[in-house]
């Protein structure tokens, strides 16, 4: 009779809900609107005046601008309450420099605080004022900043540092010294965090004046380690510039095994410039170890790794293995491996080399195939005894009919083409004599390769070694007619060679073949005369000018003429410009100066001196022999101290621009050429033979492990081999080594997937819809118009006596009468629609009738514009509306991504650091379990909790459960080991996400669970996180 007597138990676990929520910051983010907070900024209460402003700074996280309440903001600075005045701090640093004229109203009040006795008040006022970017209070501030440089406490002298480049930024050219005095007395705290900050200050307002620095070197060295990370590159950069060489190595040794990549890399380059060749070695494992960082930091690192290798190949040498090729690896970092592994490879890597190099060449990146076959010249090059081998691989790539049929339609596959035949060219020019077999095969297949510069390039082979052996200069005719048979049809590249090949074989061909070749050149050179393209035309006259005696008709003054044209002027000139071959590649005696920047600065990434960059003296780290012959030719320009601080590209000392030696080069320019950086390659002092004793171990890897179970390899033996060496552990590695190791065996749990109950939640409940109850529960399912779509599955219940009409659930700002899916997309004005070609809602089907107790079913597709926000719908119900709030989960931002333990260790490797988040809580679910009936003992306990937090995972979240590892122990009753590993990805990016659960306790007793999530995006990372956590701790309600 009474319907809405009926959602008495919906109201009461509504309102549970809301009583979980007292005491946290939650509601502040669900309608910030609906409350009028001007009236509260004005209340005579404190903690109003707190509810107010944490509002405001709700909306300000949110996006919004609420600097119409700076007034009513303002008035509240001088409350005796901390938090109000906290609040007030944070929302004035928020609009000083918007409303700096409203701001100085509340000086008096800034300046008062700074006498105040708690120490986090004088800071606030000290922030405050620093925030207020305006000349007249300069000298306020300044003031303000000398007697906080004195404070006793840290954070305020912290915050006195941070407030001096602010105050630098005014121009303020009468305060500098002053303002360089309290940078020197910061630097001289004894206190490492005000260490830190004040070096900061110190490099961007007198980064030259060393005299503030020298006076307290020694122990800025020795509080070094103890400042904090960003601190500590900062300050590195400023003590690498004196001269106490021995004890910044010391105090930096520890920072090699930092857990921030950038002080690792800030640290290796004052070994690689300060170090003695012995200590240099130090920066190699530390290097590699950071190869398992993110892609942006492995692409720095890798880059710098690249100048070490070219300079000194020995030292990474033994760790060849470690620049092998990921699958996940991007195209810049594959580069930069291929460029790494040919300047270290030695005779006896180069084999295990060559057989990686073979399975590059299947990737689906064609570019990274076509650089691959460029590496393996550039091997040859280096080491001319596994010429031979490359060649032959080499002729065997261009015989495969993928590349040698018609290849137009493939993109890529022409690159790959072009870049074989470019590194046969370079190894045929190390010994053309032996190699006259190579060049009679690439001739005979001109007939099936079609890619234009592949031909231009065979055909510039036929006219340098026209001479060559015996058979070449007697197959000269045949393929001259060939080439003069297709002229018409071949591209611009082909056509010049060809003009420039038979005037070269004229000049060097025998008395037998010359009438024939006189007929040939006359007859491509008329062709050319009349081609559509400028280039051949002019190119035609030229060679007809400077051979028109011998285009002439001289059948009968052959031999009469034949000295006359010796001396002919035309023929010199043709004989300079054709006659001569390209000379033998040989390593040269005065190498080029290839000069390196600072290892880690912006310069040596983007290969010129960046804005800012400061040269450094030569690397005392490089060999002694290559030092001398690198700045043999400037030894008096660097003996000239002027000439040292010089910021141009051309003067930057040793360091300059590192070129790539695999980019691809011009055909027409590289023909006649050998550039100076494959010359350097092939020099002897940079190729050191490595131990023979790993060549072993090595062979034996290369032969048991394929590509596929490489990256397995790396992340457990040879991680566990660096981490054994390693001089500092980090306190979570110390702790699993104190462990005592347990062993563990993998279960598995059969059809849990079917077991799994989605949790359901209520959207409206029939006392609000007048009878109406709609329930709703997150779907597993992917959508399949948008990615970032999350579908649900919606209830929709009659609980009255009376038949209802028109049922539809729509975005509350659409209108009822619109028929397309994209009705409900945001409006433009809304702050929070970021993705305007996603509909918010995607139009469900609408019920036409429901009756009495009778409930249908619909399936919705919703865009949530953020994980924690809840959207606004309306429920349109027999002609009424009514507005609902449709609360998100994170859990279900996620899919499943069905993964091996394998891929998912692998992907856990590569999100250490920044990228793992880990929480601890209580579980007790299991125990409601454990208690059921009476013969418990038949149970297995271990399987129970695994059942018990499987479910309430999978309950909770869209994930896969990768693989459950209970502990192998006497004691059946201690559950400490159990592991268990969920995968997922998320929506809008793909990003994997990663959960491993570790148990600790006794089977019967609440037992604790350790929850680490790895995953790149670290604001989701940390909300799913805390997600997890909550519903774990949550007692079930099947259980309570």
């Amino acid at each position: 009779m009474f319907p809405q007597f009926g959602a008495t138990a919906e109201s009461l676990s509504k309102a549970s809900t809301l009583v979980f929520r007292i005491g946290t910051d939650a509601h502040l983010y669900d309608d910030p609107e609906d409350v009028n907070i001007a009236p509260l900024l004005d209340s005579k209460f404190d903690s109003e005046k707190c509810e107010a402003l944490k509002r405001l700074l709700a909306l300000i996280a949110q996006g919004f601008d609420v600097s119409n309440f700076f007034p009513q903001v303002v008035k509240n600075v001088a409350s005796q309450s901390l938090e109000v005045k906290k609040l007030v701090y944070l929302y004035l640093l928020h609009y000083a420099e918007k409303r700096p004229n409203e701001a100085l109203l509340s000086i008096n009040c800034f300046q008062k605080d700074l006498g105040d006795p708690n120490p986090l008040v004088r800071a606030w006022a000290l922030r405050a004022m620093a925030g207020i970017r305006l000349h007249v209070i300069a000298p306020l501030v300044l003031v303000a900043v000398g007697k906080c440089a004195r404070d006793p406490s840290v954070y305020v002298r912290k915050c006195a540092a941070n407030a001096l480049p602010k105050l630098h930024d005014l121009r303020l050219e009468e305060h500098t010294s002053a303002i360089e005095e309290i940078v020197g007395l910061l630097l001289n705290d004894n206190s490492p965090g005000v260490v830190g900050a004040a070096a900061s200050a110190f490099a961007s307002i007198c980064p030259n004046n060393f005299s503030l620095v020298g006076r307290n070197y020694k122990r800025l060295c020795e509080i070094l380690p103890d400042v904090e990370e960003w601190g500590q590159i900062i300050l590195v950069g400023i003590l690498l510039r004196n001269d106490d060489v021995k004890i910044l190595l010391q105090c930096t040794s520890p920072l090699l095994w930092s857990n921030n990549s950038a002080v690792v890399l800030e640290a290796a380059s004052v070994h690689w410039i300060m170090a003695s060749m012995e200590d240099v070695k130090e920066i190699v494992k530390p290097l590699m170890f950071l190869l398992r960082s993110s892609h942006a930091s492995r692409y720095v690192v890798l880059c710098n790794i690249q100048v070490f290798a070219k300079a000194m190949p020995s030292l990474f040498v033994p760790h060849y293995e470690d620049f092998f090729i990921c699958s996940s690896d991007s195209y810049q970092i594959k580069a930069l491996k291929l460029e790494i592994l040919c300047s270290i490879a030695t005779d006896s890597s180069i084999l295990f080399i060559l057989k990686e190099f073979q399975d590059y060449i299947k990737d689906p990146d064609r570019r990274f195939a076509a650089d691959t076959v460029a590496a393996i010249g550039q091997c040859a090059q280096r080491l001319p005894k596994m010429a031979n081998a490359c060649l032959e691989w080499l002729l065997t790539l261009i015989r495969h009919e993928f590349l040698s049929s018609e290849i137009g339609t493939l993109v890529g596959e022409e690159g790959v083409l072009i870049q074989a035949i470019m590194s046969i060219k370079s190894i045929v020019k190390l010994d053309p004599p032996n190699y006259e077999k190579v060049i009679i095969q690439l001739v005979r297949s001109l007939d099936t390769i079609k890619v234009p510069a592949a031909r231009a390039m065979i055909i510039w082979m036929v006219g340098e070694y026209c001479t060559l052996g015996e058979i070449i200069p007697r197959m000269l005719s045949t393929v001259l007619k060939y080439l003069a048979w297709c002229f018409a049809s071949e591209a611009l590249e082909t056509k010049l060679q060809i003009l420039n090949t038979t005037a070269k074989v004229l000049l060097c061909i025998k008395k037998d073949d010359i009438w024939t070749l006189r007929r040939v050149l006359n007859y491509v050179v008329e062709l050319a005369e009349y081609d559509l393209n400028y280039d051949i035309r002019d190119r035609s006259r030229f060679v007809k000018k400077l051979f028109s005696s011998n285009l002439e008709s001289q059948q009968n003054q052959e031999e009469e003429n034949s000295e006359s044209l010796n001396r002919d002027l035309s023929y010199v000139l043709a004989q300079c410009m054709f006659g001569g071959q390209t000379k033998t590649v040989t390593v040269s005696s005065e190498p080029v100066n290839n000069r390196f920047y600072l290892p880690g600065s912006l310069s040596q990434i983007v290969l010129h001196a960046a804005p800012g960059y400061e040269p450094l003296p030569k690397p005392c780290s490089l060999p002694y022999d290559d030092l001398d012959q690198h700045d043999e030719g400037d030894s008096d320009e660097e003996d000239d101290p002027g000439s040292s601080g010089s910021l141009d590209e051309e003067g930057a000392s040793d360091y300059g621009s590192e070129h790539s030696f695999t980019g691809s080069s011009d055909v027409s320019h590289s023909d006649e050429t050998v550039s100076g950086n494959e010359v350097n390659n092939n020099a002897d002092p940079l190729i050191q033979i490595s131990d023979t004793g790993n060549v072993g171990e090595n062979e034996h890897g290369v032969t048991h492990f394929d590509r596929a179970d490489f990256g397995d390899l790396m992340s457990t033996r040879a991680l566990e081999s660096w981490l054994d060496e390693q001089p500092g552990l980090s306190k979570e590695g110390t702790m699993e080594q104190r462990r005592p190791h347990r062993s563990s065996a993998r279960i598995t749990i059969g059809n849990i997937r079917n077991r799994v109950k989605t949790k359901c939640y209520m959207l409206l409940d029939p006392a609000n819809g007048n009878g109406l109850k709609v329930n709703y529960s997150f779907s597993s399912e992917t959508s399949s118009i948008s990615s970032r779509l999350v579908c649900l599955e919606v209830f929709f219940e009659n609980c009255s006596l009376e038949p209802m009409s028109d049922i539809v659930l729509m975005d509350e700002d659409s209108g009822k009468g619109s028929e397309s899916t994209d009705h409900t997309s945001p409006t433009a004005e809304s702050p929070l629609n970021i993705h305007t070609d996603i509909p918010t809602l995607v139009s469900m089907e609408e019920i036409s009738s429901l009756e009495p107790g009778q409930t249908e079913k619909r399936t919705l597709q919703v865009h949530f514009h953020h994980h924690l926000l809840p959207l606004k719908l309306a429920l349109f119900c027999n002609g009424k509306k009514l507005p609902v709030k449709l609360r998100p989960d994170i859990g279900y931002f996620v899919k499943a991504l069905p993964i091996s333990i394998e891929d998912f260790r692998d992907k856990e490797s590569r999100l250490r650091g920044m990228f793992e988040y880990v929480r601890s809580c209580t579980f007790t679910d299991h125990i409601a379990e454990l208690s059921k009936g009476n013969n418990a003992s038949t149970k297995d306990n271990f399987l129970v909790i695994c059942e018990s937090l499987a479910l309430k995972m999978l309950s909770n979240a869209n994930l896969s459960l990768v693989s459950v590892d209970m502990p192998v122990a006497s004691n059946l009753d201690d559950a400490s080991g159990l592991c268990l590993r969920f995968s997922g990805e998320i929506l809008s990016n793909s990003m994997p996400c990663l959960i491993t659960m570790t148990i600790e306790g006794k089977c019967s007793d609440p037992l604790s669970v350790s929850i680490k999530v790895n995953c790149e995006e670290t604001v989701f990372g940390l909300n799913f996180l805390n997600r997890v956590v909550n519903f774990l701790v949550e007692q079930s309600p099947i259980q309570s």
